[in-house]
């Protein structure tokens, strides 16, 4: 059976009045979404066609239909098509810069789950090979050294290093020195045994505190670091009835605060990611399962050297799509703008 023009323009208009109301659609309020001219005896008919053929649902018997996630997908494809040939809307999302990028995506999660009136999620960056920018060590007392170790994206470490000596206010300003001079700009992978026992030797007997600020270093820019993820918004899935019982709002909820699942959802998905930078999950194609009545649109924001994460957005199948793009192409932009080099 041929998906022909005018199933089409009947489903756009249940998914369209399902996406507003959350009602099942009957074959009279379709006739006021199209330009068919078609009597409700023809228009049920067809959403009959569409029944069989997988794109609509009738959850009870006399009911109207609601779209299928296969209804669902073909909608968001052609919306995707047309949102391409746009011009790109500027949502209601402003980011201020900061020093600290955690501090500018906790920002942007609660932003986006404000705007959307969905769940978000932002994750940190990855900063696999990426460079160190700055050490600076600090006395905290007589046996702790506080090393600030900065790496590209302005993503902050710290770590308490004991010392079994007491530094001097020269000893500390000329270990400074030694290190920013020899890693500043070096990736982990930059950095060898060679040039650690160098550093050890130059350091004399503070070689100990070197050792523990290049493990630091290497913490604080390894591959398998836990992934940084800032959630927002998750009481947002009590607005939807479809998703407000007791056992799916309890899953949901319990995947916000444990977060495990969506660090598991970020690395399934994250090599899924179309040419656009968004990528958009119906209802079973979410690879965790806890996500299967839900709809989550992701996009990748890509900073500098290589450095990128997640933003998504999680709400019902019925979210507003259009909207939903366009917020994250906007937060995307901004976060190029803010921390793009010049």
């Amino acid at each position: 059976m041929e998906l022909d023009e005018r199933k089409v323009k009947i489903l756009q208009a249940v998914i369209r009045n399902y996406l507003e109301t959350g009602e099942p659609v009957g074959s009279r309020t379709v006739s006021k979404y199209t330009d068919l001219n078609l009597s409700s005896a023809t228009i049920r008919n067809e959403m009959a066609d569409l029944e069989e053929m997988g794109y609509i649902l009738q959850p009870h018997t006399s009911a109207g239909r609601i779209p299928s996630d296969k209804g669902y997908r073909l909608y968001v494809d052609t919306m995707m098509e047309e949102k391409e040939r746009e011009v790109d809307e500027k949502m209601e999302l402003v980011l201020e810069k900061t020093d600290r990028l955690e501090q500018v995506l906790k920002q942007a999660v609660k932003l986006l789950a404000s705007n959307t009136q969905y769940a978000a999620m932002v994750t940190g960056p990855n900063y696999h090979r990426n460079k160190l920018k700055f050490i600076q060590l600090s006395r905290i007392d007589a046996e702790q050294i506080l090393t600030v170790i900065v790496v590209e994206g302005n993503i902050i470490k710290n770590k308490v290093i004991s010392v079994s000596s007491e530094l001097s206010d020269e000893d500390i300003l000329k270990l400074n020195i030694l290190l920013n001079s020899s890693l500043g700009g070096m990736s982990l992978d930059d950095i060898n045994l060679g040039m650690i026992t160098m550093l050890k030797e130059k350091a004399g007997i503070h070689s100990d505190l070197i050792a523990g600020v290049v493990d630091a270093v290497a913490d604080a820019i390894r591959q398998d670091e836990d992934l940084e993820i800032y959630t927002s918004g998750a009481n947002n899935i009590f607005r939807y009835p479809e998703l407000a019982d007791n056992q799916k709002a309890s899953e949901i909820i319990n995947m916000f605060e444990e977060k495990q699942p969506l660090s598991e959802f970020v690395k399934e998905s994250v090599s899924e990611g179309s040419e656009n930078g968004i990528q958009i999950y119906i209802g079973s194609e979410a690879p965790v399962g806890t996500m299967r009545d839900c709809s989550v649109v992701t996009a990748t924001y890509q900073l500098d050297e290589g450095l990128q994460g997640t933003i998504g957005i999680i709400g019902p199948k019925r979210m507003d799509y259009d909207r939903v793009v366009g917020t994250l192409k906007n937060l995307m932009e901004q976060l190029d703008s803010l921390y793009k080099k010049k």
